[in-house]
């Protein structure tokens, strides 16, 4: 019974959302709550919640310095050098903004954090999106799939948890892993391609005429895109400088006859309306901008990244300190210091309460011990003839089970299951552990991921029209992952 309900409680949750019957934080809140009261624990509905605020008030604590941290670093300039390089690369191209949206969101991800790769990908190119009226929903699925196999490496997370639960090194998983996830790199710069394609023709043939021309400048507070209706909140966001940054998009629209399927995915095309309709991106001469402070900012990015891959204090300790030291010594005037705050204030407030709203969700389903069944249930619908393809069952579990329920709870909850039932069938530990990963590209767009809600909120996307678009191609570029490995023998 308990795992009918869990599997109807993800789904209710998953289609009010897709529908847009209910904004995200109702639903995370609203549809567990309703279903603990079904299960008969209404009485501990309390602590439920209480152990799943406890269990992500690190997460949330991390998000919020994080997106202060990088917020500031955005005003202040240092990824405009970034941003130039992409806008090279771009040239106005439908097609180069979408490949260049994968590689950046694959760069980036080397740090191994994904809000911080949201935060800088979206940052770099929603200007570009939004002066082109690109799909907002291929920005964020490609980016999205782009870190999904990038969160692989050991220090990402889910190599480490697969290594700690099943006690074996997680260089042995990941080395092995690399040519299959290389594969998989490939497949979303691929995809990217075509997707870039697909809006090339529905944007029509783009000329770099407007570039560089300078427009009056409106209020200038911030750079940073804040989270508007993707994030539930349907707020207005930060106000950006207007802007020679930008790539003004002239010339022949054409091409409509590919748009409607594209425009059925990504919630008509993905641009906004109203304020959004004139956005212009960063501004080169910002009152925000600290030329004189770059490298200081530099090192301390670099120096605060390597802190986090070596683990030397909690990651939520790093962005607060970091926070603190960047707000300090790029603005030490306390009003300047206030006004950056309340600039990302907006982000902040958002991504921190959709944090604390999924805690309902993840203490109700493990709470109740809805997640315990429905991930026994799944072990045991395997035929007993599958046994020695153990390898192959767990990738392919690893899909859905990784986009329901936290990394932690497939990790140290079923990963070692699956690998008892493959070492009594001759699959070894590190085989099972291997195939285990290669759901990542999915479980990044998990409603379950906090990071998630940083990118569709900056993006201004809703979460039910990422959903949409991404779901499909996650699993495409998973199964490749999975195919790879089998063909090369890794799985």
């Amino acid at each position: 019974m308990l795992t009918i309900l869990g599997f109807a409680m993800i789904a209710t949750f998953l289609v009010l959302i897709m529908m847009k019957k209910m904004s995200p934080i109702a639903a995370l809140v609203l549809i567990p709550a309703l279903f603990c009261v079904i299960v008969g624990k209404g009485a501990h509905l309390g602590d439920y919640v209480i152990d799943g605020v406890s269990s992500l008030a690190p997460t949330a604590a991390m998000l919020m310095f994080a997106i202060v941290y990088f917020g500031v670093m955005i005003d202040v300039g240092l990824f405009d050098p970034i941003v130039r390089a992409i806008l090279k690369f771009c040239k106005a191209d439908p097609m180069r903004i979408v490949v260049g949206t994968a590689l950046l969101a694959a760069i980036v991800s080397l740090d191994g954090d994904g809000s911080t790769t949201f935060m800088i990908t979206v940052s770099a190119m929603y200007p570009l999106y939004k002066r082109l009226k690109m799909s907002l929903v291929v920005m964020t699925g490609v980016a999205a799939m782009a870190n999904g196999v990038m969160n692989t490496l050991p220090w990402g997370g889910p190599t480490a948890r697969a290594a700690t639960a099943l006690k074996v090194d997680a260089t042995d998983i990941f080395v092995p892993m690399i040519p299959a996830l290389a594969v998989g790199l490939v497949a979303v710069v691929v995809l990217a391609y075509v997707l870039g394609l697909r809006e090339r023709r529905r944007v029509g043939t783009l000329s770099l005429d407007g570039a560089q021309v300078r427009e009056p400048e409106p209020e200038s507070e911030t750079v940073l895109v804040g989270a508007g209706a993707g994030a539930a909140s349907g707020g207005s966001g930060a106000r950006a400088g207007a802007g020679a940054g930008v790539v003004g998009a002239r010339g022949v629209v054409g091409g409509s006859g590919e748009a409607g399927d594209l425009d059925a995915e990504s919630g008509r095309d993905g641009t906004g309306d109203g304020a959004d309709d004139d956005f212009k991106g960063l501004d080169p001469n910002r009152p925000t901008l600290r030329p004189k402070l770059y490298w200081f900012n530099a090192l301390l990015t670099v120096a605060l990244l390597t802190a986090m891959i070596m683990e030397l204090l909690p990651i939520p300790v790093l962005f607060l300190i970091g926070a603190a030291l960047a707000l300090t010594v790029n603005f030490p005037h306390i009003p300047d210091q206030k006004a950056r705050i309340a600039a990302h204030a907006d982000n902040v407030l958002n991504v921190s309460g959709m944090v604390f709203a999924a805690a309902v969700f993840t203490g109700v389903l493990t709470g109740t011990g809805m997640v315990d069944h429905m991930a026994n249930w799944l072990v045991d619908t395997i035929p007993d003839g599958m046994g020695p393809q153990m390898g192959l069952v767990t990738g392919l579990l690893s899909l859905p089970l990784t986009y329901f329920m936290s990394n932690d709870g497939f990790y140290f909850g079923v990963l070692p299951v699956l690998a008892e039932a493959g070492q009594a069938h001759g699959v070894s530990t590190l085989e099972i552990a291997r195939a285990s990963i290669v759901g990542q590209p999915l479980h990044m767009s998990s409603p379950l991921v906090p990071a998630v809600y940083v990118l569709v909120g900056m993006a201004k996307v809703e979460f039910g029209d990422h959903t949409r678009f991404v779901v499909k191609w996650a699993v495409l570029t998973s199964l490749v992952i999975l195919a790879a490995g089998i063909l090369f023998g890794i799985i």
